[in-house]
């Protein structure tokens, strides 16, 4: 323990000096009365070599803001300014409001029930408070509702961090760009590999959940099809009609989603075209996503029973936690803002707006529509697996007497929730091409990823390799198992932009900030905490797969990445 403290420091020391050669070495004297000779010449066998301090010093070596800045506007590298805070707050409300309010918010309502307790699918929080495994992720129920305004409270105190640091470093990347120039490379690389995960895992949640609403469309015009090519292949509480009849038992089956597959593909094929064209059809598929939310909220209403809302908080703060933690992957619009200030017009000014409208409007849709679901229908009927509870629950009101009404209400919500589908999942493929974009500029991927398209000016390579990597396990697993793991994704990130800001302004208090989070230190803080909190909401199963996508991602920053990075020195 003693040998391993003292490299531990003099490695500390060496980093903190300008000349790092010849190492210090304590003299054999100063240490005699403490070890013995042949523990002397282990310590000296163990001081850190020169290769190793190379290293230590590579992964916390940080990136001039002004040098990122200039190398953005390279020719080869510089990505078309065409954004405005109208469009960046389309791009933040398309992929928030498009990813929860019409698919994941069943399973947060409904939860992952389980028969058997199983540390596996056991809250952290449980495991702490209960000191042993309980029986599934348990369901928020009607309390949703302050799921929702938890997670508003997250999503403004790191919401408000994320437009501080965009607006000092407006360059594609993100969280990514941050933290290269705030906590060095391999927290950059750390977070980087993160955020890979996280845009891929929310859009393929997404996708299942659009192949959902358009079998429900299908059905609703009398067309049925086999329902083998219409849902994953992989489902934990299997599939079930409305009268209840099994379609298909839990766990694996032969199929594919075809559906989810397509659009994905698709849609990477536009935005190949151009961010422009892009961002146009997108506002477009925001205005009709959002008359048709309110238009459920509207009619839903009248079919209210209060009875449904007792008990309001069914499992505790545990069920409040837990539908939190589901449902928070869907705020990573205010990320996907974030990584398009390269492209907007005035990012100092075009950015904070951005996210922060994204915030307001986002905030009251989420409890709207949450409180009329879980009032037109108990939320125990809710199928967790569901990937279009809204529109689902529409369609059993129409049957009921008096619900024919609804027919066309539903048709509505459907073409808007299918239209919102697919502008979250356009702006979440967006996102995840520019983090492998920023990462390939900074050598740290493949050149390859780097690589504009001389014609539309867009990442083409980083974007059509997203797609394919999403394309396909979309056709092969549920909504549910999808969302957890970009969740927790989601907030390590949101962690470590809190951390960026409150390092940055210790480190550099003098640097012009476009946008400065009120109260010093207190809502990155906060920002801080409640993400950790929210983490506690995950199921432990999804903190060990976490862990072994960061190990993965280690050993290729070490094996590679960091060798081809500009710091490295051999």
């Amino acid at each position: 323990m003693f040998l391993l403290t003292y490299k531990i420091y003099l490695t500390i020391y060496l980093l903190s000096t300008e000349d790092i050669s010849p190492p210090l070495i304590a003299p054999q004297s100063s240490i005699s009365a403490a070890i013995s000779p042949s523990s002397y010449n282990q310590l000296n066998s163990s001081i850190p070599a020169e290769e190793d301090l190379a290293l230590a010093r590579q992964i916390f070596a940080t990136k001039s803001i002004d040098k990122l800045i200039s190398d953005s506007e390279l020719p080869d590298h510089a990505l078309k300014k065409s954004l405005g805070p109208v469009s960046l707050t389309a791009l933040g409300v398309g992929i928030v409001i498009g990813s929860g309010i019409f698919t994941v918010i069943g399973t947060a309502i409904g939860g992952n029930p389980s028969k058997i307790s199983d540390w596996k699918g056991s809250p952290i929080i449980d495991l702490l408070l209960h000191h042993g495994a309980v029986a599934g992720r348990p369901g928020a129920g009607p309390a949703l509702a302050i799921s929702l305004l938890l997670v508003a409270a997250v999503c403004c105190c790191t919401g408000l961090c994320y437009a501080e640091l965009a607006s000092m470093i407006p360059i594609a990347g993100s969280a990514y760009t941050y933290t290269y120039a705030v906590l060095g490379e391999l927290i950059a690389w750390v977070i980087g590999w993160d955020l890979i995960l996280e845009y891929a895992f929310a859009n393929m949640s997404v996708s299942v959940g659009f192949a959902a609403h358009l079998v429900d469309l299908l059905d609703w015009l009398h067309i049925h099809l086999n329902p083998k090519w219409l849902s994953p292949a992989f489902l934990p509480q299997g599939l079930q009609d409305l009268a209840g009849n099994t379609i298909f038992a839990p766990g694996w089956h032969r199929g594919f989603d075809i559906p989810a597959f397509l659009v994905v593909c698709i849609l990477t094929a536009v935005l190949v075209i151009g961010i422009r064209e892009s961002a146009r059809t997108n506002n477009i598929m925001v205005m009709v996503k959002i008359a048709a939310i309110l238009a459920f909220v509207f009619f839903g209403l009248s079919f209210i029973h209060p009875g449904n809302y007792h008990p309001f908080v069914p499992n505790g703060i545990s069920g409040v936690l837990a539908g939190g933690s589901i449902i928070f992957f869907t705020y990573i619009g205010f990320d996907a803002v974030s990584t398009a200030s390269e492209e907007c017009k005035n990012p100092q000014r075009d950015v904070p707006i951005g996210i922060i409208a994204t915030l307001i409007v986002c905030t009251i849709l989420y409890v709207g529509v949450s409180l009329t679901l879980t009032g037109i229908v108990n939320w125990h009927t809710i199928n967790p697996d569901d990937g279009a509870p809204v529109v689902n629950a529409l369609k059993r009101l129409s049957l009921q007497p008096g619900g024919h009404r609804l027919h066309f209400v539903r048709l509505f919500v459907l073409l808007g929730a299918i239209l919102g589908m697919l502008s979250s999942i356009m702006v979440g493929q967006y996102g995840q091409a520019r983090i492998w974009f920023a990462m390939s500029r900074d050598r740290l991927l493949p050149t390859a990823f780097s690589k504009v398209h001389p014609r539309f000016r867009t990442p083409a390579f980083s974007t059509i390799v997203a797609g394919i990597l999403v394309a396909i396990p979309a056709g092969l697993f549920d909504v549910g198992s999808l969302a957890e793991m970009s969740n927790i994704g989601t907030l390590f990130a949101f962690v470590l932009v809190s951390i960026g800001v409150l390092v940055l302004r210790h480190k550099q208090p003098d640097r012009h900030r476009g946008f400065r989070v009120p109260g010093g230190p207190l809502f990155p803080i906060l920002s801080i905490l409640f993400c950790a909190l929210l983490m506690a909401g995950l199921p432990a199963i999804t903190w060990v797969r976490f862990f072994v996508w960061l190990i993965i991602g280690l050993f290729v920053y070490y094996f590679y990445s960091r060798k081809r990075s500009e710091f490295y020195k051999p």
